[in-house]
């Protein structure tokens, strides 16, 4: 289809198809931020929680089914990606769990003063400053991710059934 006809039908631009030099240099720097984060001890599994749950708060379905299925195959539970989006309610998630999440809700939505600095305040009683750095980190990148995916509207696709 060409450019015009993309245009008058309305469908997005993928723009990490379209620009792909500018996407892969941005891969990189993910897999940098997730080296990082594996340096200051932020282990793979708590690094899916922080992908899915600014996944959830953004509405990125390509990005909440690719980082949900990654978080299940890591270990994660049902139960405890079930609750997710009601963390503070519940006793599933560690302090340094907690303290991680609601940094990466406060650099989603940094507007929120009073919520950054409520996040900043338990992020110091529980992490490093390595973890801290890391985990913002972390969240920064899979906003971008998000982005990129809700911008181009990437489809998700129905996983194969099992066999």
């Amino acid at each position: 289809m060409s450019d015009m006809a993309e245009r008058a039908t309305g469908r997005r631009v993928f723009v990490d198809k379209r620009s792909p030099a500018a996407y892969q240099a941005f891969v990189q720097a993910a897999e940098q931020v997730r080296a990082t984060a594996a340096e200051a001890g932020l282990d793979r599994g708590l690094v899916e929680l922080v992908n899915v749950r600014v996944s959830q708060l953004n509405g990125c379905a390509f990005c909440l089914n690719l980082h949900t299925r990654a978080a299940l195959r890591g270990g994660e539970t049902t139960q405890r990606l079930g609750v997710l989006p009601a963390w503070r309610d519940t006793e599933l998630f560690t302090p340094r769990e907690r303290a991680v999440l609601a940094l990466a809700e406060a650099t989603t939505h940094p507007a929120d003063a009073a919520a950054q600095e409520a996040a900043y305040a338990a992020a110091r009683r529980e992490l490093t400053e390595d973890e801290i750095s890391a985990a913002i980190w972390v969240a920064i990148t899979i906003n971008a991710f998000n982005r990129v995916s809700i911008l181009s509207k990437h489809p998700v696709r129905a996983a194969a059934p099992r066999q």
